[in-house]
Parts: structure tokens; sequence; C-alpha cells
């Protein structure tokens, strides 16, 4: 079986305030939505596979780039907001952190029932990739999160988290049914860590597929192997340096935003009169949902969308966030109303974006940029975790029958 990636990060702990996490699921779910509405249920599930991908949309929603938590925040985030439209979309997720993990075959089950698919063969499936990945290799780390995306016709991806106490880091996996030929003669793609003694011996019946495919790794070239993989090992340290962030990437993002004759030609496409700090978050949330898989080797860029929760790179800017969801929830709204829309304004800027960036090439000075966002954080509500005055969370506004709805194409 071919995972399809793995991610080391630095064990952060504490919780979600309410102030976030009730946005990170507006975001989330309008983001979700839109790469569902563009390219289909099938197109989410390869990019949640994607570590780097994952990676991304949890700095865009506002999480710190590099934190563990953004497994167990974003996977909560998308369950929330998605399991009400789960019907409408086509997107089941099941289990999570804990408790809500023990829940996953009982869930499995139930849609099998409903859309006539093997309820048990992705019971049995979703407690394999769990016992691969927690049992059958020594890497030292437990797993304490597993969930489960499911599609209406089957197609499966697994999100799962360890826990190594001894390091105090954790280490994310990432499964896709679309890389399974068969759990017995396919091994992972690779195992990629420091030793942590021999391979444990599996003593459930039911994991003797696990044990075929251990013994098959053990015969392959480890570079063959281990080069396979796409793997996101970020560092211990909180702040984002430069050579954190493709400069000429986030330049380009910068330049569309800040500079008045660009930002006037953006502002065209989108048919908004934003801001160029809304523009800014606009343009790399229209990446998280546009961009192909080489656009997130440097997932510490999408931060520049929203900030960190505990102020790395800065404070989340509660303004220009709550500016990001209503625009983008009234581009699905009206994609939504008028199918003829998917080349929506969003799609446009992030065509534009690649082009200055191909065209004009500018270099972000990445320092100057992250003191811009301090200095600014003010103006813009800045908040973390550590502040104490409460704040408000807005709520979508609801149409009336009839109302009309702000173009966004």
């Amino acid at each position: 079986m071919r995972r399809s990636g793995t991610a080391d990060l630095p064990l952060h702990g504490g919780r979600v305030p309410a102030w976030l996490a009730d946005r990170m699921t507006m975001l989330g779910t309008a983001i979700c939505e839109a790469v569902v509405h563009h390219y289909g249920p099938s197109e989410l599930l390869t990019r949640l596979s994607d570590p780097f991908w994952f990676q991304a949309l949890g700095a865009v929603m506002g999480m710190d780039w590099h934190s563990s938590g953004i497994t167990t925040s974003v996977m909560g985030a998308l369950k929330r907001g998605l399991t009400p439209r789960a019907h409408e979309l086509g997107i089941y997720i099941c289990g999570g952190r804990g408790r809500h993990s023990r829940r996953t075959p009982d869930e499995l089950r139930t849609l099998g029932d409903r859309f006539g698919l093997d309820g048990e063969g992705l019971v049995r499936t979703s407690r394999l990739t769990a016992r691969i990945d927690n049992n059958a290799i020594a890497d030292g780390f437990q797993i304490y999160l597993h969930t489960m995306v499911v599609t209406r016709k089957g197609e499966w991806a697994v999100v799962q988290q360890g826990l190594n106490d001894a390091t105090r880091t954790a280490r994310r996996y990432h499964w896709h049914s679309a890389s399974v030929r068969d759990f017995v003669s396919a091994p992972h793609t690779a195992i990629v860590g420091t030793s942590a003694g021999t391979i444990v011996n599996l003593v459930d019946s039911q994991a003797a597929p696990a044990q075929q495919a251990m013994l098959a790794l053990v015969r392959e070239s480890p570079d063959r192997v281990a080069g396979e993989v796409r793997r996101l090992v970020v560092p211990r340290r909180h702040d984002v340096r430069p050579e954190d962030v493709d400069a000429r990437r986030l330049g380009a993002v910068l330049a569309v935003a800040h500079e008045r004759d660009l930002r006037d030609f953006a502002s065209l496409l989108l048919v908004e009169k934003l801001g160029p700090r809304t523009l800014q978050s606009l343009a790399l949330v229209a990446e998280v949902v546009h961009g192909t898989p080489v656009r997130f080797s440097d997932p510490a860029r999408f931060a520049f969308a929203h900030g960190g929760k505990d102020g790395h790179p800065f404070p989340v800017p509660l303004r220009v966030y709550d500016e990001t969801i209503d625009v983008l929830r009234r581009s699905l709204d009206r994609a939504t109303l008028d199918d003829r829309q998917r080349d929506d304004g969003l799609k446009r800027l992030d065509r534009f974006v690649r082009a200055v960036e191909s065209h004009m090439a500018p270099e972000a000075d990445v320092a100057g940029a992250l003191a811009y966002e301090r200095r600014m954080s003010p103006a813009f509500d800045g908040r973390t975790v550590f502040d104490r005055e409460p704040r408000e969370v807005p709520r979508p506004a609801r149409r009336r029958k009839g109302q009309g709805i702000l173009p966004f194409d």
C-alpha cells in the first residue's frame, strides 16, 4: 500500500479559542466546498492526502504554520462544517480524536448501508491503516487521532496523527485509496524517520496483511522507497524566516495586493471593492483552492493570509479574516445559483497572480512584510490566544427570498 505522505511537527499544547475555531469552520468549509465545486469530491481527497497542501490549508485558516495542532483543529473544523453539507457535497468525515476515533467503524457501517458500499471493507481499511502506522513500524509514534474521509462512491482518504512523548513531536500520516493496489503485496511508499528499534510483532490476526507488507518493504531498496514519498518536516522554532518561504511566490501575492496598478486590475477581476490586505489573503486562499501540488512546497507562505493563533508569524487579523470568509461565501452562493459561473473571480485572481510571478518575478522582502503585518495588527483587529478580551464571531448573512447577491465573477 502506498502512503501518500507524512509530516513531522513540533508538539503544541492548548486549545483553539472559540473566536478562531468558529472562523476556521466557516473558512475551511468554504475552501473545501470550492474545491468540490470546481474539481469534484475526488480532488478534495487527493488534496487532503497531500501533507504539504494540508499544512498550507491549516496555515491559511489561522493555525500556527508548523504546529501539531493543525491536524486536530483542521479536521475538527472540517467535520463540523462539512457534516451538515455531506449529502449535498458527497463528502463524509468519520472519526476524529480520542473517543471520536472509536466511533469510526459505526460511522463507516452507516455510510455503507446508506449508499450500498462495502461498509465492513471500509472498517477493515480504517483499522489496517491505523495499525500499520501505530504497530507495524517502530518509529515511536502512537496514534491518537484517526479520521477517514469517504465519498459517496467509496473513495477514501485517511489523515491520522501519532505522538512521540520522548521527542515531543507529532507525526501525521496521509493515505489515499487512489494509491492502493493491494494491502498484502504492496507496502508503504516509505517509512521515514530515526530508527527506534526492530519491527513490532503484530498480534491481531486482522493485521496479517500488514505483516506481509512489512516483509515486502525490507526487500526494497531504501533509497528507491524513501525517494517516492512526500514528506514534510518543519523546524521546532515558532517564527517564520525568509528561508521558509518562496520569496518569488510571496512577492507576486504582495505585489498584486499592494501595488496600485496591479491591485486595481485584480479588483476589476473580482468585481469587489477590496482593500489591499483582504486581497492579499484572498490571493493565498485562491491558490489553496486552485493551486497544483508543486505550489505547496513552502506551506509557511500561507501564514501570510491570516497569521497564527499564537502570534506567529503575526496575530490573526480578524477584520481581514471575516472579509475573506464573506467574499468567498458570496462567490460560492453565486456559483450555486448559476452553474455557468464556475470560472469565478477567485480562479481568475489565482491565474493573475501566477502571471505576475512568471513575468515580473518580484522578490518579497519577507522580514519587511512580517514587520508590516505586526505594525498594522491593531488596525486589522489582530488577535492571539494570549489576549483576554472576547471577540464576537460573525455569522454568515442569510439571504431572503428574492434578495440579490453581489456578483463575484
